[in-house]
């Protein structure tokens, strides 16, 4: 895993802002928030990851929030924040930058090792926890989608233990079978 320093962050809202200019830039060359104004807002995911890692002291005004503290307050504002978490604390652990996704159903842009700042994302990552459906024509839309921008579409498949499966997909053809509709089904 890198090696990110020890940061503290405030929280400010819903989001961590990092007031540090040394560590603003360390993390900003390690793919970690977005500046806006010589501060560094990190998204919930991030924060969280941050937090897991203790490489984050989160305060709000003078009191310390914890990791579980921190999650129960962003499942408030996203249901779906455990997952996203899951893959991108998976992603970073594996080596890869990941940034928020930007549309398409996308949770998550993955950048190739080493490609980070060089480099547009080369993956585009979107989650589902194990059961949950989806439906073939949206998934087949996603994927078009993608592929069209030059970008290769990942699922990323929670399992119940909290395993991520990655699974590539490609562009998909269903044609409507029509012969043989009217004929009963020999069983």
């Amino acid at each position: 895993m890198e090696e990110t320093p020890l940061v503290t962050g405030d929280l400010i809202s819903d989001q961590v802002c990092i007031t540090d200019q040394a560590m603003i830039h360390e993390l900003d060359l390690k793919g970690f928030g977005d500046i806006e104004k010589e501060k560094l807002f990190l998204k919930p995911f991030e924060s969280l990851y941050l937090l897991y890692t203790k490489r984050l002291i989160l305060k709000k005004g003078k009191k310390q929030i914890d990791f579980d503290s921190f999650m129960s307050l962003c499942q408030k504002i996203d249901s779906e924040i455990l997952t996203k978490f899951l893959i991108y604390r998976d992603l970073r652990n594996r080596g890869y930058v990941v940034k928020d996704g930007f549309g398409f159903g996308s949770d998550f842009r993955v950048y190739e090792r080493g490609q980070f700042g060089e480099k547009g994302a080369k993956f585009l990552v979107f989650g589902l926890n194990e059961g949950q459906q989806e439906k073939m024509g949206i998934l087949q839309k996603k994927v078009e989608e993608i592929t069209q921008m030059g970008k290769e579409p990942i699922i990323a498949v929670i399992e119940r233990r909290g395993e991520v499966i990655y699974y590539k997909i490609n562009r998909m053809n269903f044609n409507e079978n029509k012969s043989g509709l009217e004929e009963p089904l020999d069983i």
